[in-house]
């Protein structure tokens, strides 16, 4: 019994991981896989059975998930963020919710059969599209900025919002339940005392933990799990002084610590973020094990046409009404209301709320869960698979995340950006240094002016379409803080550091501690000092195409201790940083850029005569 339990826990662990794994190769949100997970394992094959898995715990255990996703979610709500946006994504968190919650929650009602008050739960679920399935998506798809930024911005601020309604209705559905015949009176007021209790413990928790945080009177090593031990703490004592509070009081605490003033939320945020993946992924697997095949035959057509009242009727409406005024144009209008996917917060809200009205005597909430996890599906699997091809269509897709953004304006990084801009990419300097900044601009580069790793930074410096990082500048400082914001913008694969001398040739006590290490930009030795000399001693930037008769072999043997090889652009026109031993070997097609020393007056860069410096085969490009 016990090896069989221990079994299923490590299955949904180790599925669960694999299922975000495999989302983030294939480019799809993860929700689908994890669903696919759960059914599979539950009502097709029977293999787990979380009821029997669990027993009396299940209802606890996915209670305090959904809290801890909850609180993760609501830390990104700050209400100064909310202030800098345009009244269109306003109108569509607060008008267009109202819209949406309305039509699901008839469509239910008529459809599906669902009593009101269980279809205004469903339509509050629903509500909520989520930063967690959004984020995938636009990197899929990549709209233009303007696009972007109204889908971005909208999920972040539904998600608590959109919880936060479904808690309220949820709770009004269970005082009415429980106070049964005593009228109108008996529901409001439990109700007011659920919402008071959950309102006042969220603020209370929140501000004393924030005061804890802002005063630092925790070590660093504590900070993270005091964190998750408070939130618990108030979830719990919230349910017991009013049953079912506990993820009001959450949700209202997460937002009150997120904008509190001084509180370092950064680490905390990557910790709940990985404590969330970790619960999502298990609660999704979990909670589709649980749907009944009958349950799912029963929803069947009613859940398609719940689905087609939510994308053709429910979206266009909230999208028409809450643009009106603003200077979008019909293809951007169109492209924010076919993109509408249901995700993390729904499916695990319907999955608890499920559980705890069956027991109240809603037998119709069962179908919820079945209900719910139809949308969610039939919304991605629709704005996966279309949104990308609809996007081109209305031409308002940009390119692939080819650009770079360079740290530090100096001669070498704009010789480098001049060169890269050629061959077609994006390159962004960026500097604090003005004088250095202004040379960049006059060479019609460009540039943001003000520390990378600056707030500031965080708000104004546009990252669309770039994809990499290259910190070049003198101050190894710099680099490294800039190699740590960004590892999380682009991926640590993708943000690449150029040592300075006195990292290279200084001992110990002048390395950057391998904590912080991002990957060499260039081969092992070469420094930022090294290719200012080179530079000086007249080397220039090469482009050369290899060809069948003139390879990398040949190459590296032509420009042998001339200079250094920097970048290869490979025939699928990805950017990578080479050395000398480049893991993958480049051929027929690739384009090679280096930095090296002219033999002759036909070899340098300015030269357009497309020659090869004498090397038959080997296709020389300009800059």
């Amino acid at each position: 019994m016990h090896d069989s339990i221990l079994l299923s826990l490590t299955a949904i662990v180790v599925l669960g991981i694999a299922a975000q794994w495999l989302s983030w190769r294939v480019k799809v949100p993860p929700i689908l896989f994890l669903l696919l997970i759960g059914i599979a394992l539950g009502p097709i094959f029977g293999l787990l059975e979380p009821d029997a898995l669990f027993g009396d715990l299940l209802f606890p255990i996915v209670s305090l998930a959904v809290g801890v996703i909850l609180f993760e979610g609501s830390l990104t709500l700050r209400f100064r963020d909310i202030q800098g946006v345009s009244s269109t994504i306003l109108r569509m968190v607060s008008l267009g919710a109202a819209i949406s919650w309305g039509v699901a929650a008839t469509a239910a009602h008529w459809f599906v059969g669902l009593e009101w008050p269980i279809a205004f739960l469903f339509g509050a679920i629903v509500v909520v599209t989520g930063p967690t399935v959004i984020a995938p998506l636009l990197r899929i798809v990549r709209p233009t900025a303007r696009v972007t930024k109204i889908l971005r911005w909208e999920g972040i601020i539904i998600d608590p919002i959109g919880a936060l309604l479904a808690v309220l209705v949820f709770e009004f559905i269970v005082t009415q339940s429980q106070a049964g015949e005593v009228g109108m009176s008996g529901v409001i007021l439990p109700f007011l005392e659920l919402v008071l209790i959950g309102a006042f413990l969220g603020v209370v928790g929140g501000w004393l933990l924030g005061q804890v945080l802002s005063r630092h009177a925790l070590p660093d090593y504590l900070i993270n799990v005091t964190v998750l031990a408070s939130v618990l703490a108030v979830f719990t004592t919230s349910n017991v002084l009013a049953e079912e509070s506990g993820l009001l009081a959450v949700t209202v605490m997460g937002i009150w610590l997120a904008n509190m003033r001084g509180v370092p939320l950064e680490d905390i945020l990557h910790f709940k973020e990985t404590l969330s993946i970790l619960f999502i992924s298990g609660l999704f697997i979990l909670l589709a094990a649980r749907i009944e095949p009958a349950t799912l035959s029963q929803v069947g057509l009613g859940a398609a046409l719940v689905l087609a009242s939510i994308v053709f009727i429910a979206q266009p409406l909230k999208v028409w009404l809450s643009t009106i005024g603003s200077d979008l144009n019909w293809r951007e209008k169109l492209m924010i209301a076919w993109i509408g996917p249901r995700g993390i917060v729904a499916a695990a809200v319907s999955g608890l709320f499920a559980i705890k009205l069956v027991d109240e005597g809603y037998e119709s909430a069962v179908v919820i869960v079945p209900l719910t996890f139809s949308i969610i599906v039939g919304t991605v699997v629709l704005a996966s698979l279309t949104a990308r091809p609809l996007a081109r269509a209305l031409d308002i897709a940009l390119p692939e995340d080819r650009g770079v953004l360079i740290v530090g304006a100096n001669r070498v990084t704009r010789e480098i950006a001049k060169v890269l801009k050629k061959h077609g990419f994006r390159a962004v300097i960026a500097d604090g240094n003005y004088s250095e900044i202004r040379q960049a601009r006059m060479d019609g580069l460009e540039t943001y002016y003000g520390n990378p790793v600056s707030e500031a930074a965080d708000r104004k410096l546009d990252l669309v379409g770039i994809g990499q990082m290259f910190a070049m500048s003198a101050q190894s400082e710099i680099n490294n803080l800039a190699a740590v914001r960004y590892r999380h913008e682009f991926g640590q694969s993708n943000v690449f550091v150029l040592q300075t001398p006195q990292e290279v040739s200084g001992s110990d006590n002048q390395r950057i501690t391998t904590q912080f290490n991002a990957r060499n930009l260039f081969r092992e030795g070469v420094s930022l000092g090294h290719l200012f000399r080179l530079m000086e001693a007249g080397a220039e930037l090469f482009s050369t195409r290899l060809t069948e008769s003139f390879g990398y072999s040949e190459y590296v043997v032509h420009y042998e201790g001339r200079g250094e090889l920097l970048f290869g652009i490979s025939p699928d026109g990805n950017l990578r940083p080479l050395s000398e031993e480049p893991s993958q070997r480049p051929g027929p097609g690739w384009v090679l850029i280096g930095l090296y020393e002219p033999t002759s007056e036909t070899e340098r860069p300015a030269s357009r005569s497309g020659t090869n410096g004498g090397d038959a085969g080997a296709e020389r490009l300009p800059g």
